[in-house]
C-alpha cells in the first residue's frame, strides 16, 4: 500500500523541454499524477482526465509517462516528438516523461497490469494520499474526489 509513503525523487522532462524534479516540482496543496508505463496506458489516463473534467474536479493533474530500459532512452527525441504530435501544445507542460528514472517509478508503484494508469494524489511534501492502479472506474473516481475534499 502506497498511501502514506513519499514519492521518491525522480528527474523528468516536460514536452516543453523543461527539466523537473518530482515531487518537488509540484507546489499545489494537492497534485494528481497519472502515471503510464505503456502507450496503451493513455486510454486509461484519458478516461481519468475526462472523468475529472466531467465532474468539475479542480485539481492540478500531470501525465507521467515512465519509460524503462536503455532502448527507449536512445529514442527519446522520437518518442517525445510522437507525444507532441498527439497532444495539444498548451498541455505540453503537464506531461513529464521519466526516462532515466522510469524504472524507479515502476519500482515504487509496481507495474502489474501495465496498461492501467497509476493514479497518485500527493501533497506538497510528496506524500501519497490516494493510490489506484486497477483501471478507471466511476467508484474509483468518486473515492479520489472524496480524498481530495477531505484534504482541502
Amino acid at each position: 500500500m502506497l498511501v502514506g509513503k513519499t514519492v521518491p525523487t525522480m528527474k523528468g522532462e516536460t514536452l516543453t523541454k523543461e527539466e523537473v524534479v518530482i515531487p518537488s516540482h509540484f507546489n499545489e496543496p494537492l497534485t494528481l499524477l497519472l502515471v503510464g508505463y505503456k502507450q496503451n496506458s493513455q486510454f486509461d489516463i484519458d478516461r481519468w482526465l475526462i472523468g475529472l473534467d466531467m465532474t468539475e474536479t479542480n485539481i492540478a493533474a500531470y501525465e507521467i509517462p515512465s519509460i524503462q530500459g536503455m532502448f527507449p532512452r536512445m529514442f527519446k527525441t522520437q518518442i517525445n516528438n510522437g507525444m507532441r504530435a498527439g497532444i495539444p501544445k498548451e498541455l505540453w507542460k503537464g506531461v513529464i516523461t521519466l526516462y532515466a528514472d522510469g524504472e524507479a517509478m515502476q519500482a515504487f508503484t509496481g507495474n502489474e497490469q501495465a496498461n492501467n494508469a497509476r493514479v497518485l494524489l500527493i501533497n506538497t511534501q510528496g506524500q501519497v494520499l490516494y493510490f489506484y492502479d486497477r483501471g478507471f472506474s466511476v467508484a474509483a473516481l468518486n473515492n479520489l474526489r472524496a480524498v481530495i475534499t477531505q484534504h482541502k
